[in-house]
């Protein structure tokens, strides 16, 4: 049966941050290989200005905390009468919008929580300093028009909202603001922020005592010194916040605070952001752009040289990396996918119960920082990782659940945060393929990339215009040589009469975007076609073994295969083995041809044993079937995993993705051990879902052999064993493909067997994607035939003046 048929001592973070020329028919394989290095895409400054943007990443600046620093009095006046720092005065009075708000958006539909505890948090900042009356009234009278929205469920809550907005109340109180709201609304919100103080202080729970320090603004007039400062960083910050470290320094004084803020004014300048430092998360983010983007393979070394940085900062136990949650699981992922020898137990000292506020709450950050936990869970390499697995079960559930509350509210942007976290769940990392996942990418690239911690702020260069414009160009450039070699490749299936045999399923579109969706680069022009033409030989062939050959022609057939060089006159029994071999003799031909120029060497030899090895596990099931020879479930399993047929699809491809690849490497055991652990995945899934149908078929299949030879099994037990064994061969895949140590395979092969496990995953997640293609059509056209139009809105574009950026 074919493929494609039927513990670390630091002060940990208590939340979670961050959280796209015809072909002739003679058509050669290498004809579109290097048809991208001539592009404009590789020409002019874009390409320059984007690998730019990996050193220069940029936080937006943050209002909110911006305020708090500029409130922070000078200890060398008298009676701290003057700021410490009147460059950030300075910046507030510079950076109000029209409206009298300040924040990160001016009139955000959903941001309005956010501008009415930046614009308080400005205000008083001037108010306290005495200057600057006109902000102030415009401030005010933007938070009195706005002050309905602070109990607005389907607004976008920041993080400790009622604590830190009560605060400021009372703070103005003090100052004698002449506030524009009830006596009774000012009651209200100040018995919200002392209840909440007082649930938080109660507490003994380590979660609780993080998170009042994180918002400690909010409340640093009620703690004590030493329960605050527990949680002071080796930075002098608090959880790398600046508004908090201000609100410490402001009460405590603090000389570690203070030189915390000096060097936060001295990197950045008049305009501070949310969180600092956050080098590696931004650097790490950009990595991850790229990659998702689809565009990594232009960015090489800038990339590695990240990557590097990182794991230097992983092996010393860096505390910007492991304070920080989302930091910590991004450079986990990204680390061990690039073959980084990280281990899972560094995830191990982040407990639920030690930093969330409250996760009830479901706070947009929260979720980001969930679904980035939840990727790094999935990376699974070893036997036994309970870390990975605590991490994934108590990750999955959260976001379930966070999912169904989602659900409930109609602002657009957690209706956004919906969709990713319903996508995570239904694909897992070892199931997305990656050109589907470009796709998606670019197409909400457009949209806002805005986090909401305490205040809202957004990564500026992310959501770069060149960047955006790069990716589209790529993926259509992309598309349209695919486009070219789905056309060729329909012209080769009637040119060789493939089309005229009335068993055979015609599943052109999907061999190809199996290839096509994963291995899209055009230099793989020549991979792709090879792994396509085998496909559909495959395809053809197993149906000709199943039901459309008698036993005379499948002898005859496999004859003409081992008699391949001989000189002696060819006999044909029928027209179907006919236009079947001459298929097969014009693939075979023309990949060892292709191949002699990649290889230096002849591998026709090697490409005929692979197709002989797939035919003899093909007659031997014919056999049985025809016999009616019940095997053993380990002869079934032997032998089925090579008539899943990889073998023809996967390894004569792997001559034409770069590397030269000896004698010794192809019959070394690593190489057929990569290709075992692949098909065992390929093979099982394939029965698992095809058991309903091969059994009233009378077919052979795992499951029924399973229920057969050990006694008393039910179906349950023989489908939960056989995901057990899919999930360890998965990991021990993914192990050898990451590993570096040891192996012979160049990682670009080894990258072909992972991505082919990716592939059936996908097709068989929820039924036989192949023998029922329904499901897998909008795939298919997103990759290979529909245009790239992403909708490009900004908040900038869309609300306002641009976003002021830190430098």
């Amino acid at each position: 049966m074919a493929l494609l048929s039927s513990s670390l001592s630091l002060p940990h973070h208590p939340l979670l941050y961050f959280p796209t020329k015809s072909i002739p028919l003679d058509f050669s394989l290498s004809a579109t290989a290097n048809s991208h290095d001539s592009s404009p895409l590789m020409q002019g400054s874009k390409i320059e200005r984007i690998r730019g943007l990996f050193e220069h990443m940029k936080l937006s600046v943050s209002a909110y905390d911006t305020a708090w620093v500029a409130m922070v009095p000078s200890l060398s006046s008298s009676n701290g009468a003057s700021p410490l720092f009147p460059e950030c005065l300075t910046w507030v009075l510079e950076n109000q919008y029209p409206n009298g708000s300040w924040g990160l958006c001016n009139n955000h539909p959903h941001l309005i929580k956010d501008s009415l505890t930046s614009t308080l948090a400005c205000t008083l900042s001037l108010k306290k300093w005495n200057i600057g009356e006109d902000y102030i009234n415009r401030g005010l009278n933007f938070i009195g028009s706005n002050i309905k929205f602070a109990d607005d469920e389907n607004q976008l809550s920041p993080i400790g909202f009622d604590v830190i907005f009560g605060g400021l109340l009372g703070n103005a109180i003090e100052l004698g603001l002449n506030l524009p709201f009830s006596t009774h609304f000012i009651e209200t919100m100040l018995l919200k922020h002392s209840s909440e103080i007082r649930r938080l202080s109660g507490s003994n729970i380590e979660r609780d005592m993080a998170y009042l320090a994180y918002i400690a603004e909010g409340c640093s007039k009620l703690l004590e010194r030493e329960k605050l400062l527990k949680y002071q960083q080796k930075n002098g910050s608090l959880f790398n916040s600046p508004s908090a470290t201000a609100a410490a320094f402001t009460h405590f004084h603090d000389s570690k605070c203070q030189d915390y803020l000096h060097q936060l004014l001295e990197k950045i300048g008049n305009g501070v952001p949310a969180t600092y430092p956050f080098d590696i998360y931004t650097r790490l983010y950009m990595v991850d752009c790229v990659e998702r983007l689809g565009v990594a393979r232009h960015f090489g070394d800038e990339i590695s040289v990240i990557l590097d940085d990182t794991y230097r900062c992983w092996l010393d136990n860096d505390e910007e990396l492991f304070s920080d949650i989302s930091t910590t699981a991004m450079s986990f992922r990204l680390l061990r996918m690039n073959g980084y020898d990280v281990s899972s137990d560094s995830l191990g000292h982040f407990k639920e119960e030690n930093f969330f506020p409250n996760p009830e709450e479901g706070n947009h950050t929260i979720v980001n920082t969930v679904l980035e936990m939840h990727r790094a869970s999935q990376i699974t390499i070893l036997p036994n990782e309970p870390v990975l697995e605590k991490l994934h079960s108590w990750s999955s559930h959260f976001l379930k659940q966070q999912l169904i509350k989602m659900d409930k509210q109609p602002a657009v942007v957690v209706q956004d945060i919906a969709r990713e976290v319903e996508h995570t769940i239904m694909f897992p990392c070892y199931s997305m393929l990656e050109r589907l996942e470009n796709r998606r990418y670019i197409d909400q690239c457009g949209a806002d990339n805005i986090r909401i911690a305490k205040t809202a702020f957004k990564l500026n260069k992310i959501s770069n215009k060149d960047m955006l414009e790069f990716a589209i160009e790529d993926f259509q450039l992309c598309q349209s040589i695919h486009q070219k070699e789905l056309e060729l490749l329909d012209r080769w299936v009637k040119e060789w009469r493939l089309d005229q045999l009335k068993f055979a399923r015609q599943k052109l579109n999907f061999c190809y975007f199996s290839v096509a969706a994963t291995l899209f680069e055009p230099d793989f022009g020549a991979a792709r076609i090879s792994w396509a033409k085998n496909a559909i030989l495959t395809t053809v062939i197993d149906d000709f073994f199943d039901i459309g050959g008698s036993k005379e022609e499948l002898e005859n057939f496999i004859d003409l295969v081992q008699g391949w060089d001989e000189n002696a006159v060819v006999h044909y029994c029928s027209e179907n083995v006919q236009i079947i071999f001459f298929a097969l003799q014009d693939v075979i031909n023309e990949l060892g041809t292709e191949a002699f120029t990649h290889q230096g060497r002849d591998v026709k030899h090697h490409l005929i044993e692979i197709w002989l090895r797939f035919l003899h596990s093909l007659m031997k099931e014919a056999e049985w079937l025809r016999n009616k020879i019940v095997p053993s479930l380990d002869e079934y399993i032997k032998n089925g995993y090579v008539s899943f047929a990889l073998g023809p699809i996967i390894l004569p491809a792997l001559y034409f993705v770069g590397p030269k690849l000896s004698e010794e490497v192809v019959t070394h055991p690593e190489y057929e051990n990569l290709f075992h652990l692949t098909s065992i995945c390929g093979r099982l899934l394939n029965d698992i879902q095809g058991f309903e149908r091969e059994k009233n078929e009378g077919k052979l299949n795992s499951i029924s052999l399973f229920m057969k030879h050990v006694h008393g099994a039910s179906e349950e037990e023989a489908m939960k064993h056989m995901r057990g064994v899919i999930d360890r061969s998965r990991r021990e895949l993914l192990r050898k493909v990451v590993c570096a140590r040891g192996s012979v395979i160049p990682r670009c092969c080894k990258d072909l067997f992972w991505n082919m496990t990716r592939i059936l995953h996908l097709f068989y997640s929820t039924n036989d994607g192949f023998t029922s293609p329904h499901e897998m059509l909008h795939s298919v056209n997103a990759v290979i035939h529909e245009p790239l139009v992403p909708l490009v809105i900004s908040c900038d574009e869309a609300h306002g003046p641009p976003t002021p950026v830190c430098p």
